[in-house]
């Protein structure tokens, strides 16, 4: 076994691997930017090293910043966990050809499955189905063309890299493809750092279900059952669970052996999880992320079997000591994503600082996070800030629990998503389990996600109206010596933030005299440059991916002047009002904070 290991990544799954190390006796390095100096993975872990600036493609996605921390921790493994450096088979093959081990897949095996067509091709050699599509990397976008020439429309641009939405781009009409092929290509090259993209079939309504593999390095491969992940906003996924309630005993039994035979033909080792999507009772496979997942845990619930100390042990050269008639499902699991959005507003990121955070506890409930009170949740990385996994005899006995848990969830100075998780929990399809993958997109009211934030959030909803702000504050009090809570409205007090946003990413115009900070060359003290007219406003934290105008353009409104990336997401910044743009005070690859101004109309 090792004697530490560094693990790769920040946030909750970098405490789960660490959690996972300190059971086996393995001590544990943290890396993290400028921006996690505080994070939770920085406080758990036995040592930690600075890596670099927030930007994750200098400091996180840095391949010999990572490494040299390892040699200067004198570990003897790395662990990715999900995201980040986890699928890039350069990184593991840099780490294999260094001294150290790579707790994954080879990076041979990586090339084959991680790259999505090459996975496509492989498993078309091992008799399992595959969605229509091409098996070579688009070139260009007329390769999109032509795919949507043979099949139809819509279809989907895909990141070879990619994972969790990002980097997949749907076409639904020729006059789409340019644009979408060159955001798809963009998105892979900044989340995955690889530029390279697919094109398949797009399936209108599928189940989104996966199977979680485990082999070794003995010649042995075991599946540990499929979960559903069908419940998706913007293709990421946001409620999980293990098994699925739509899958007969047969078709079950087809896809876990589909997985094991797929795996097997690569050659594959460690932990991994075979996607496919399942429509009209057939089933395609979709990927391979050769990586730990972030849903593992409900696996873990309903097989008792730890999947992260799994992946430690074969890496170390373990056999696995069970067979596959040895896995059993008991029981029924779910995990809810705890982000850092508003539901409301099309799941904006949002940005604030935890004033409040209070998570449930009980039987069958567990948590997996790295925040606690007091912590500043900002927009460079991913907005899921916790995980609930919610586990019962059964489904039915689970969303009981479920809803008993989210109730006692208590977080303020944030916006988080549990209002919309309490309204799945009384949503007839969801209980059903009839949902699909375009369920949230393009099923469900959006006044229901609405109205579930008035109801469970009241203080995140927005006074429009142009009146004075209505502060809530809640005193306990006693009366002949019994607890009475008191909620008092406080108008025109300043509200504890929320980090709240908008739809899109901006767009509030402003009076004149905007005022716009901008770092010099070197990155140290921030200069004041003014501004006249109306301003175009960042109404979230995050970086300038594009401009789309320049001084003295014409603009209308609801024109997109700019694209800003916030946790990972493509947020559009469109004109409020139109105008001529006088001044443009951001450029692509630019920080941007909250009310920062990025354009200046007149």
């Amino acid at each position: 076994m090792f004697s530490k290991v560094l693990v790769a990544n920040r946030g909750e799954i970098a405490v789960r691997v660490m959690r996972a190390c300190e059971e086996l006796g393995v001590r544990t390095v943290a890396v993290y930017s400028e921006a996690d100096k505080h994070g939770g993975h920085v406080r758990y872990a036995d040592e930690a090293y600075n890596i670099g600036p927030a930007r994750a493609a200098d400091s996180y996605l840095d391949h010999e910043a990572v490494i040299e921390a390892a040699r200067k921790a004198d570990a003897d493994a790395i662990h990715p966990g999900y995201g980040f450096l986890a699928e890039n088979a350069r990184f593991a093959r840099k780490v294999e050809e260094s001294e150290f081990k790579w707790i994954g897949p080879s990076a041979d095996a990586m090339g084959r499955l991680g790259e999505k067509t090459k996975a496509r091709s492989l498993m078309q050699d091992a008799d399992v189905p595959v969605v229509p599509g091409t098996t070579e990397p688009a070139e260009s976008a007329e390769d999109v063309k032509a795919v949507a020439e043979d099949y139809g429309y819509p279809v989907a641009i895909k990141a070879e890299g990619g994972g969790g939405g990002r980097g997949l781009k749907v076409v639904r009409t020729e006059e789409e493809v340019d644009d979408q092929f060159e955001t798809a290509q963009r998105e892979g090259e900044a989340y995955f750092d690889n530029a390279s993209v697919y094109v398949e079939k797009y399936l209108e309504a599928p189940r989104h279900i996966e199977v979680q593999i485990l082999a070794d390095e003995h010649g042995n491969v075991r599946h540990l059952g499929e979960r559903d992940c069908s419940l998706q906003r913007r293709h990421q996924k946001i409620i999980e669970e293990a098994p699925s309630p739509a899958l007969s005993d047969d078709l079950r039994e087809q896809i876990g052996e589909a997985a094991r035979r797929g795996v097997k033909a690569a050659e594959y080792t460690n932990a991994g999880t075979v996607e496919f999507l399942v429509e009209d009772g057939e089933f395609y496979f979709m990927e391979v992320n050769t990586r730990i997942q972030v849903e593992h845990t409900v696996t873990e619930e309903v097989t008792g079997i730890d999947v992260v100390k799994w992946q430690i042990r074969v890496a170390a050269g373990e056999e696995l000591d069970f067979s596959q008639d040895d896995v059993e499902i008991e029981g029924h699991s779910m995990e809810f994503r705890i982000n850092a959005e508003a539901p409301e507003k099309e799941f904006a990121p949002a940005t604030g600082t935890l004033t409040t955070y209070d998570p449930p506890g009980g039987i069958g409930v567990r948590m997996d996070d790295a925040v606690r009170q007091g912590d500043e949740i900002g927009g460079d990385y991913d907005s899921m800030i916790a995980k609930l996994i919610v586990t019962a005899s059964d489904r039915e006995e689970v969303l009981a629990r479920a809803e008993r848990a989210l109730a006692e969830f208590e977080i303020e100075g944030l916006r988080t998503v549990i209002p919309f998780h309490r309204l799945m929990l009384t949503d007839e399809s969801f209980r059903e389990g009839s949902h699909t993958t375009k369920y949230l997109d393009n099923v469900l009211d959006p006044e229901r996600i609405e109205a579930a934030v008035e109801r469970w959030a009241p203080e995140a909803v927005n006074n429009d109206d142009g009146e004075e702000d209505v502060t809530e504050r809640t005193f306990t009090v006693e009366v002949n010596g019994k607890r009475f809570e008191v909620s008092l409205e406080e108008r025109g007090a300043p509200a504890i933030p929320l980090g709240d946003i908008n739809g899109s990413a901006g767009g509030a115009s402003k009076p004149s005299g905007p005022r716009k900070r901008r770092e010099d060359s070197g990155g140290d003290q921030q200069q004041i440059i003014e501004g006249d007219g109306e301003s175009v406003t960042a109404e979230m934290q995050g970086t300038i991916l594009s401009v789309a105008v320049d001084e003295g353009d014409e603009v209308e409104p609801g024109d997109t002047v700019c694209v800003l990336e916030a946790m990972k997401m493509e947020n559009d910044v469109v004109a409020e009002r139109g105008g001529t743009v006088s001044q443009v005070l951001v450029g692509e690859g630019d920080s941007v904070d909250m009310g920062d101004v990025l354009l200046v109309l007149e």
